[in-house]
């Protein structure tokens, strides 16, 4: 009667979810990095002034109330 004998160990599957796995920790330090330290894109200080004037609005005047 012949054996049947399987070598084969069965780890292969989860080699690629290490990769996987890996990929996303590597984008994610570089996402955090770019967030946190600023990214070093433009990198110096914005000076936004937003300056707008509106001219004064009064409500109509109201007419005295009728009394009895």
């Amino acid at each position: 009667m012949a054996d049947n004998i399987n070598n084969n160990t069965g780890g292969g599957g989860n080699t690629g979810m290490a990769f996987i796995v890996g990929a996303v920790v590597v984008v994610l330090a570089i996402v955090a990095y770019f967030v946190f330290a600023g990214g070093g894109f433009g990198g110096g200080e914005k000076d936004v002034n937003v300056d707008v004037d509106l001219p004064e609005v009064s409500a109509p005047a109201m007419p005295a109330p009728s009394g009895s």
